[in-house]
């Protein structure tokens, strides 16, 4: 008996001597996977920690270790695997585990899951699953494993789990206690590295917004000198001459030279407003082909200087007025126009094509293209071509200019009319820019009248010759011609259109290009003139300036001028002007404006800077005005106070010294006098976000009027507030 004591005793010796030397070789194994972790190399971590994995599993006698992280996706947990590891064992043994190493586990019973979210372990041997999983264990060839939970800080981060494709025996509790701890070593590594890889991708974001504001500031430097330089040297330029004719050269180039500068200063100020989220919208009721035809005069100039081939096309069932921001449209369309008439070279060709997509309960979708055979855009400038602060090419050498916000904030709009933008384009095969708006659809007395008008105008009965050279324009003019049921014949050239004359009968209306090859419009308008025929109407039309061709042009027996690109409601129009059908409306001509219609009015202006107050002065010089000035706020409410019966209308300045225009308004309305309530106060200031102009508002100022003045908008004012009694 003491001999079996003695052999028993001496095997549960060597028993406990074999589990101390695989504790102590685990624990060699954690530090070494732990110095592997610590050393790892930061460029590439997921190596160490593989490396750390293999010493572990090699150690323990495993085939297999998964990290899982545990996420929520639309509310319910999902699991990912972020590393596994395989012995080449069972690599070779059961290649089908690396493409489905993740099936079992992530189907593993909720109940499983609630538990390691308690912090419990889970040791399990695949035969004693109920069937279900064990055939799904069985593809991955697993005997028995370990679901080790991890948690950082408090929460539940995800799962380790620890495959054994050879023995079906459960893991030891010593082997669980060291695979608990190497868990969570490989997990806290593993978060380690994420966070460090995030930081790193801030750090080179942050550093290409700085750069990329750095590049913007450098080039918003060269935009805003460029122009400064152009109005300080001719402004020098014109003051040394003594020529009038060099003086007016001198103030056109200012002209330009402001104008740009205008338009740069606008772009960062919107720009601002974009990144403050401050941009907003002002519904107003507009004519479309108005906005239209104002977008495309600003851009004619540019487009004849380069002899670049416009053309507009209008879907016919584009309605005629809508309610929406008609400015912020323009100022779309007009970045657009202007980038595609900057980077397309001499002789190409632009395109505008508007179509109404859909309407649902008056709200209409329209879509914009923009197309031109430019230079194009690369793949790489495609993607940074909408950002803030960034531009297809930002160094200041470029070949072309601008400040490269034009079509950030051309997004912002869009998006804020409930549109999208996008851009297709290759390099030197042109770029097309398509946008979508939803704007309302509206009706208008002024709509309602030009209807009428029309009605009037029996279209069916008059025959119409159509001459130009460009087949995409006689298309677009027949197109028309259907529109409005009119019959017209079309001619490529002077010759063609004058045999077409000499065969048939006399035309009503001929529409004559100006510049064709061969015989030029004014030589075809003499030639039909000279056939006999007195009773056609001729119309010349042309993309370039027709001012220096009028005379000459009326000598040849032209009757009217039409502008390219085409409008279909300035054709119609012209074709009732011609057969005698009066306009219902018209826009009153510039300079028309009667010099007494203000006679004996007062206006009293505040005004700090003096060149302010000269400009303001010399504008409403004609006007018959009496005008009194005051230097601040201050000064303008003791005028006021003094003889408040003397003022018809205050033109107030906001930012001056000893008291501004808002503080000054607040005393005059504060006033116990009649004439303080009633009198109107106009802000006019450089102040123009929308918190500003709900300011002077809110202080009772009744309309407000930006800076730099726009001589028709104080126009505007002027007789909607000083009318005569009765």
């Amino acid at each position: 008996m003491d001999l079996i004591k003695n052999f028993m005793e001496e095997g549960k010796a060597a028993e406990a001597l074999k589990e101390l030397e695989l504790h102590e070789k685990l624990l060699l194994a954690v530090n070494s996977a732990a110095e592997t972790l610590i050393a790892a190399d930061a460029t590439k971590p997921r190596e160490s920690i593989l490396k750390s994995m293999a010493t572990i599993g090699e150690t323990v006698e495993i085939d297999r270790i998964n990290i899982w992280r545990s996420v929520k996706l639309g509310g319910e947990p999902r699991f990912f695997c972020e590393i596994s590891w395989e012995s080449d064992a069972i690599s070779e043994k059961c290649p089908i585990a690396k493409f489905i190493p993740s099936f079992p586990y992530l189907k593993s019973d909720p109940n499983r899951q609630k538990a390691m979210q308690s912090g419990d372990y889970l040791n399990l041997t695949v035969s004693e699953l109920p069937p279900g999983e064990r055939e799904e264990f069985g593809l991955t060839d697993v005997k028995s494993t370990l679901f080790v939970p991890v948690h950082m800080q408090g929460a539940y981060w995800g799962f380790a789990t620890f495959d054994d494709c050879r023995d079906a025996s459960l893991f030891s509790q010593n082997e669980i206690n060291i695979l608990k701890s190497c868990s969570l070593l490989m997990a806290n590594s593993l978060a380690r590295n994420e966070t460090v890889e995030n930081l790193a991708k801030s750090r080179e974001e942050a550093l290409r917004g700085t750069r990329a504001k750095s590049d913007f500031l450098a080039n918003m430097s060269h935009e805003i000198r460029t122009p400064l330089n152009a109005v300080i040297g001719m402004t020098s330029i014109g003051l040394g001459s003594s020529s009038i004719e060099r003086k007016d050269y001198c103030f056109s180039r200012i002209e330009d030279a402001s104008t740009h500068l205008l338009g740069v200063i606008n772009d960062i100020l919107d720009m601002s407003k974009i990144e403050a989220d401050k941009l907003e919208l002002s519904a107003v009721l507009f004519e479309f082909e108005k906005m239209l035809e104002h977008v495309v005069g600003v851009s004619t100039f540019r487009i004849d200087e380069k002899g670049q081939h416009f053309m507009v096309y209008l879907d016919e069932k584009m309605p005629h007025m809508f309610i929406g921001d008609d400015q912020r449209l323009a100022q779309v369309i007009t970045n657009l126009l202007s980038n595609a008439v900057k980077f397309t070279p001499i002789g190409g060709s632009i395109d505008i094509d508007v179509r109404l997509l859909e309407e649902k309960d008056g709200v209409c979708k329209l879509c914009f293209k923009v197309k031109d055979t430019g230079i194009g855009i690369s793949a790489g400038q495609m993607e940074k071509l909408f950002s803030s602060f960034q531009q297809a090419d930002s160094s200041t050498s470029r070949n072309f200019g601008g400040t490269g916000l034009g079509l950030a904030i051309s997004k912002r709009i869009v998006e804020l009319m409930g549109g999208e933008i996008r851009a297709e384009s290759e390099p030197d095969k042109g770029s097309t820019f398509i946008f979508t708006v939803l704007l309302k659809r509206a009706e208008s007395e002024e709509a309602k009248l030009r209807e009428k008008r029309l009605a009037g105008v029996n279209f069916k009965n008059l025959r119409i010759l159509f001459v130009d050279d460009n087949s995409d324009i006689r298309e677009y003019f027949g197109d028309i011609a259907g529109r409005f049921g009119f019959v017209c014949d079309f001619a490529k050239d002077g010759y063609e259109a004058l045999k077409l004359v000499r065969a048939n009968k006399p035309y009503d209306i001929c529409f004559i290009d100006w510049k064709m090859p061969g015989m030029d419009g004014l030589e075809l308008s003499k030639a039909i003139r000279e056939t006999g025929d007195s009773r056609a109407i001729i119309v010349m039309i042309s993309a370039y300036e027709l001012a220096e061709v009028e005379t000459a042009a009326k000598e040849a027996g032209v009757d009217h001028f039409l502008p390219k690109p085409l409008f279909p409601s300035a054709i119609a129009n012209l074709i009732a002007e011609c057969i005698g059908v009066k306009a219902a409306t018209a826009d009153a001509p510039a300079g028309d404006e009667d010099p007494a219609a203000f006679e004996g009015f007062h206006v009293l202006l505040a005004e700090d800077v003096e060149i302010n107050r000269e400009i303001v002065m010399a504008l409403l010089e004609p006007m018959s005005l009496e005008i009194e000035c005051a230097v601040n706020g201050k000064q303008a409410l003791e005028i006021f106070s003094n003889d408040p019966s003397r003022f018809d209308l205050i033109l107030m300045d906001v930012q001056m010294p000893e008291m501004d225009g808002i503080e000054a308004t607040r005393n005059i309305r504060a006033l116990d006098v009649p004439k303080a309530k009633e009198i109107p106060i106009i802000a006019m200031t450089a102040n123009v976000f929308r918190e500003d102009v709900e300011s002077c508002l809110e202080a009772g100022m009744n309309e407000h009027l930006g800076k730099p003045i726009d001589f028709a908008d104080v126009l505007s004012v002027l007789h909607k507030y000083l009318r005569r009694a009765g």
